[in-house]
């Protein structure tokens, strides 16, 4: 077995793009497409995502065929976990891809690439400059808060206050200095734990919705942020822990979506105001309310995120048939 694949990284974030090796995948919607990966090419998934090839917080996009009118390419995002419906990081990393691999026609100064993913029809622009492309902004399917100003109690942290908003996702968004934490001060480990401890209980108790599909009804983690929500001119910081406790080094793109939706609708945003959202990494992605929109009985938004996604390598993996261990294992 021989898989071939790009890597490259948006925000310090990985994203590895299979290029060849993969069978083929039955015709379909996405979210059949999805299923269908997932219940039987899974092995696939844990040898390109896990070690030795990959690690516990690696980032995966296989690319097939779109289904939806007018769509350049559909692609279906792979983590630690399984497969999510929406992934911002990849998407500023596959619009560059498209461009430079000819899978769109280039055209200057912006190319539109419209990218088919499981949460719908993602539209990226990717500025192109002599030739070459370089950064890139997209706009996601309608964004809203599905459930503001709640509280939970925690063991160990006691009541906490949080939000949950969709940005192509479902995230719990919470300030980190309810439980004690300070961004360059603290741990990636007690960010770490502080959002799990969120995030389970609120999977097992907190049901959700979505107006298009259930199988867009989960929660896909938690997003600590520092508490700057309301607009100012300062960058905002957010750490997101989504999937089994993996960690996004990008300021997660269909978070920054999510927390747009929340921050709009509690009215610390307008639209055509562009915040500035930090990783834990440092790395920066801007993000701005479009326009608004309707997602069922959601009053929405639609959000514009940018960022650059850059090279960072090519491979060909093998997988020798007595290789127990090479065909994928976690530790952390």
């Amino acid at each position: 077995m021989n898989l071939t694949v790009v890597d490259m990284h948006t925000g310090g974030e990985p994203l590895r793009i299979v290029t060849g090796g993969y069978p083929a995948i039955p015709k379909g919607t996405i979210l059949e497409k999805r299923a269908y990966v997932r219940d039987h090419l899974d092995h696939l998934r844990k040898l390109l995502i896990f070690e030795p090839r990959g690690h516990y917080d690696m980032y995966g996009a296989l690319l097939v065929e779109p289904d939806l009118p007018g769509a350049d390419l559909a692609v279906l995002f792979m983590h630690n976990e399984g497969y999510s419906t929406m992934c911002g990081h990849a998407i500023v990393a596959l619009g560059r891809y498209a461009v430079d691999q000819g899978l769109v026609a280039k055209q200057e100064p912006f190319t539109t690439v419209n990218i088919e993913a499981p949460c719908g029809l993602v539209v990226a622009s990717v500025a192109v400059s002599d030739g070459k492309a370089g950064a890139v902004s997209f706009e996601s399917v309608p964004a809203f808060l599905f459930a503001g100003d709640r509280q939970i109690e925690l063991t160990g942290y006691g009541k906490i206050g949080f939000d949950i908003a969709y940005g192509g996702a479902f995230y719990a968004l919470a300030d980190c200095h309810q439980f004690g934490l300070e961004f360059g001060h603290d741990r990636l480990r007690d960010f770490v734990d502080a959002a799990t401890a969120l995030t389970n209980p609120l999977k097992a108790k907190f049901p959700l919705s979505h107006p298009d599909h259930d199988d867009l009804a989960f929660l896909y983690g938690t997003i600590l942020t520092d508490g700057k929500d309301a607009f100012s001119g300062e960058a905002t910081r957010n750490v997101c822990v989504f999937a089994e406790a993996e960690v996004d080094r990008s300021p997660t793109g269909s978070g920054v979506t999510a927390r747009l939706a929340a921050m709009y609708a509690k009215g610390e945003i307008a639209v055509g105001q562009t915040r500035t959202f930090e990783s834990i990494v440092g790395s920066r992605f801007s993000g701005a309310v479009a326009r608004t929109a309707q997602a069922g009985p959601h009053e929405a938004i639609v959000a514009r995120v940018g960022g650059r996604a850059y090279y960072s390598g090519r491979a060909e993996f093998i997988v020798e048939p007595d290789d127990e261990l090479g065909r994928g294992f976690l530790l952390r």
